[in-house]
């Protein structure tokens, strides 16, 4: 699949290339999930996946009332190594950096 894309990136990538390509329709190779969103963004656009099955159910387990217990408990608690630690962080820094 991928050798037959016009672009393989990450989701802010994907967002980018449709808002920027001048294709109408367009077929999307990642969790189908993104779909609604690039519908919002692009409502003169069509997007289809490339599987309807492309669903990712641990992406599918998080919602806000989650995330706001998360950030109010500060739990779970999640320990790494010092070197993870500090590239996941440059990796926050990057996508809090995109606007």
């Amino acid at each position: 699949m991928i050798e037959l894309a016009d672009s393989v990136a990450s989701t802010s990538g994907i967002l980018k290339y449709a808002r920027e390509c001048d294709s109408e329709e367009i077929i999307v190779g990642t969790e189908v999930g993104i779909i609604h969103r690039l519908h919002k963004e692009n409502p003169d656009k069509k997007f289809y996946p490339a599987s309807p099955r492309a669903i990712c159910p641990n992406m599918k387990l998080t919602n806000l009332e989650k995330v706001l217990w998360a950030l109010e408990d500060m739990a779970p608690r999640i320990e790494v190594p010092l070197e993870v630690a500090w590239g996941a962080r440059r990796a926050i820094d990057k996508m809090l950096a995109v606007r």
